[in-house]
């Protein structure tokens, strides 16, 4: 069995991954077909003050189905409502994933189980401004971002010189 890309309707991933299971076990054919999934992974964000996981798609619009590709499973994909069709190969004969970008895929979803990822990304040289602490109102510049420890060195300037502050992610926004 090999990892196909099945290109759905935008907001309809979830929907689609539930067809295609009901519609493999009503014409039996489990034996053709492995996982099939919405590649998502935990992300947790701060809303008032309170830290909230949710779940992102990180390929919008994409299930993935393992599978023996042959007419009789194409045809089960394709006629899914909301199924727009595969991704790579040809439109009668797609092509596989390979199984590296399987593996880097269901990792990723994995990780994200252990230990979810924030949903605001920091860059090293973007400017934020501070919303909490000592330094509430004041804008500064990213140098350096450790996702692991959810903090930021971030370079304040106070009275004309530039100081550098270690914050929480809760603490600055994008500016």
């Amino acid at each position: 069995m090999r990892w196909y890309v099945v290109h759905a309707y935008s907001g309809y991933e979830k929907k689609v991954a539930a067809a295609l299971r009901e519609r493999v076990a009503l014409y039996g054919m489990e034996d053709r077909f492995g996982e099939i999934l919405v590649p998502t992974e935990e992300v947790v964000e701060i809303k008032g003050g309170q830290k909230r996981k949710s779940e992102r798609k990180f390929f919008p619009g994409y299930v993935l189905v393992q599978m023996e590709l042959d007419d009789e499973t194409w045809h089960l994909v394709k006629e899914t409502p909301r199924v727009m069709g595969f991704i790579g190969g040809k439109a009668d004969k797609p092509a596989p994933i390979t199984d590296r970008e399987a593996d880097m895929i269901l990792q990723r979803v994995h990780d994200s189980e252990e230990k979810p990822r924030p949903k605001t990304v920091f860059e090293a040289g973007e400017v934020v401004r501070v919303v909490d602490g000592p330094f509430n109102d004041f804008n500064g510049v990213v140098e350096e971002v450790n996702y692991e420890k959810s903090r930021l060195r971030v370079s304040v300037s106070i009275f004309g010189r530039s100081t550098p502050v270690e914050l929480e992610f809760t603490q600055v926004e994008k500016a």
